[in-house]
């Protein structure tokens, strides 16, 4: 088993998709740990510590990495299994900001009423007891949540020599903020150039679908990833796969393009699996298919299509057998 750690100095933080040289190359069955720091790179610590006052536009939602995984190549497809996702700190934090979020005007949606109050929660994160406790800013009240630690950011460098900024989701992944993306969940991102150069970061102890505020329960993570290289297989956009489901991303503005995008590779990722014909495919995706929201706040929206492997028969086998072979190797990491 080759197991290779990384903790990335702050000035190795990246920034972008593509653009950036790669931090160290892996084989294709290798085991990462890594290091992720927050969207605000640590520097919101407290209450008090606003994000306009001590973060700098736009160094915002580091990721770790680029790494260049050996013989990637455009047309094949990268398959990242998590195996954990862990907060770093006993502490985590979320905010308000002035022109983001989906229940504010923003640059895109003006409007005249005064903008949100930029605010910040501080969350204490409990491992042993699996919660991260909410206090309310403005009266006693607090309560635990369930932790369900997961990463908003994974994604690939993009084509024709693009540098896209992390907070953007597209077809090479990006700040999707879906909490499907947790622990024991294998991404599939197409490869775009030689060696796939993919990053990670943006972890969050909890989010809501959708991500209404526009951050989430904000923590650095000790994540442990399995990487894969599937061989001339290609992927348009990316795909999840647990061991109950298949799911379609779509990242796009207006919302229901997302939605649309999502759908369509579903229904016809469906049709190829199980050789049904496009309308049949179509009809079993609407009738059993999921639609969990990733978010509604980033420069691009992200929809998810989820539809239960149970109902593909013997068809659900993709990317030959990838996620049950890393997910093989993540028990072996783990016992």
């Amino acid at each position: 088993m080759n197991v290779v750690s990384y903790r990335p100095k702050p000035e190795e933080l990246s920034y972008t998709f593509g653009g950036r040289p790669a931090l160290g190359k892996v084989r294709p069955g290798t085991i990462l740990e890594l290091y992720t720091e927050d969207c605000f790179g640590g520097r919101v610590q407290t209450v008090d510590d606003l994000p306009s006052q001590v973060c700098e536009f736009p160094y915002l939602n580091p990721v770790t990495g680029p790494f260049h995984v050996e013989g990637a190549e455009p047309g094949d497809t990268l398959a990242l299994h998590f195996i954990s996702i862990t907060p770093a700190r006993d502490w985590a934090v979320s905010t308000t900001f002035p022109h983001f979020g989906a229940l504010t005007g923003t640059h895109t949606t003006a409007m005249l009423q005064p903008p949100l109050e930029e605010r910040v929660w501080r969350y204490d994160i409990d491992l042993d007891k699996n919660v991260a406790v909410y206090h309310a800013r403005n009266s006693d009240f607090s309560v635990a949540l369930p932790l369900d630690p997961m990463h908003g950011t994974v994604g690939v460098a993009p084509g024709a020599n693009e540098a896209r900024m992390t907070i953007t989701p597209d077809a090479h992944g990006g700040n999707m903020d879906t909490p499907e993306l947790r622990a024991g969940v294998t991404v599939y991102l197409g490869v775009n150039v030689e060696g796939g150069m993919f990053s990670i970061g943006d972890g969050h102890g909890l989010q809501g679908h959708g991500e209404v505020c526009g951050t989430a329960v904000e923590s650095a993570m000790n994540t442990v990833v399995a990487v894969e290289l599937i061989k001339g297989v290609a992927t348009p956009w990316p795909r999840l796969e647990d061991d109950l489901h298949l799911m379609s991303t779509g990242s796009a503005r207006p919302l229901e393009d997302a939605y649309r995008i999502s759908q369509h590779d579903l229904v016809t990722w469906t049709s190829e699996l199980t050789g049904l014909d496009t309308l049949d495919a179509y009809q079993l995706v609407s009738q059993a298919g999921q639609a969990p929201v990733g978010n509604v706040c980033d420069t691009n929206y992200t929809m998810v299509a989820k539809l239960p492997k149970a109902y593909l028969g013997g068809a659900a086998d993709v990317y030959e057998s990838a996620h049950a072979r890393l997910r093989a190797l993540g028990s072996q990491y783990t016992s």
